[in-house]
């Protein structure tokens, strides 16, 4: 019995050694850039609907968690029904993996927020600028997996974010611009590299 479960573990790290090899394509081009679009839209909605969330850490963070919930479902959805189709046996393995990677900026992402509007409310400003930056290190702890060119997305949200530190210093209120901006234009580069890449990637299986 300890002969089969030596022989199922080792299986089993060959098939994770073989997906963290692996480039993942179960990110949607198209439901990449939708996330972008509903960025921008969320953007709109605070600027009009929730006016005051500028100086309310707590409605700023309730309307950009529900967008980041909408966001993530949309994406999570279609990666595993790509998976499935894409990478077939492996796709548990690559969907895991994918996310593995993103684990520890959200969480990381939460408790910031968490630690500035319970610890220093003073600083709250800081939040959107932060989150950009946290992400960014998602990204680039990703693009071993990804497309060579999720690099320039990764550099974008840490170059964002640095920018929006020094931008929102001076107000020192939460504007739904600076999350709209860099996450609704960032979705969309990174929608157009990942659509460039598989058209790539689906041209040299054809070839061979």
């Amino acid at each position: 019995m300890n002969d089969i479960d030596e022989a199922l573990a080792e299986i089993n790290t060959i098939r994770n050694q073989i997906a963290r090899a692996t480039e993942f394509r179960g990110y949607g081009p198209a439901t990449v850039a939708t996330t972008g679009l509903l960025a921008i839209a969320t953007a709109l909605v605070q600027q009009r609907a929730f006016p005051a969330a500028i100086h309310s850490a707590a409605t700023y963070i309730a309307i950009w968690t529900v967008a980041a919930a909408l966001a993530t479902g949309l994406i999570g959805i279609e990666m595993v029904i790509r998976s499935r189709t894409i990478h077939s046996g492996m796709a548990t393995e690559m969907i895991f993996n994918a996310i593995e990677q993103l684990i520890p900026s959200a969480v990381a992402g939460v408790l910031l927020a968490t630690v500035l509007t319970r610890v220093a409310p003073e600083s709250d400003w800081m939040i959107p600028g932060l989150w950009e930056i946290v992400f960014s290190m998602g990204l680039f702890a990703s693009t071993h997996f990804l497309p060579r060119a999720v690099l320039v997305v990764a550099a974008w949200y840490l170059v964002a974010g640095l920018l929006c530190l020094a931008w929102s210093a001076t107000a020192r209120t939460l504007s739904p611009w600076a999350m709209g901006v860099p996450f609704g234009l960032g979705q969309i580069l990174a929608a157009g590299i990942l659509l460039i890449a598989g058209e790539n990637a689906d041209g040299s299986i054809e070839e061979n």
